[in-house]
């Protein structure tokens, strides 16, 4: 082989070979904007599970705070009912007692006023 087709074959190996190594770095480029998108992609899908997530337990915990506040509050009408209840039974009894005792007074009063006549 004659030296000016081996120089012409050095540089379609170095042309071929330049090609080669853009391709490469082409392809490489694409990669990592590829494997970037795919990374946002998964970032993003992380945090719209993490909020979605975060919502849940929101909705969870508000539930239960309604739950227990009733369960407060139903315990509460019941604790008004008994004392309301005790309340009335007690007026009774008060009632009772202050007749008693007025009519034991009146009734000394009265023996007071027949024993003082006598």
């Amino acid at each position: 082989m004659a030296r000016p087709e081996v120089l012409d074959r050095i540089k379609e190996a170095e042309t071929e070979a330049d090609e080669i190594i853009a391709e490469a770095e082409s392809d490489a480029d694409e990669r990592l904007a590829e494997a970037r998108r795919r990374a946002e992609e998964i970032r993003a899908e992380a945090e719209e599970e993490a909020d979605s997530e975060a919502d849940d337990r929101l909705a969870a915990a508000r539930e239960e705070i309604e739950e227990r506040r009733e369960e407060i509050l139903e315990s509460g009408r019941a604790d008004r009912d008994e004392l309301e209840r005790e309340a009335r039974d007690r007026v009774d009894s008060a009632v009772d007692y202050a007749v008693e005792r007025f009519e034991e007074a009146v009734n000394q009063q009265a023996e007071e006023a027949v024993d003082a006549q006598a």
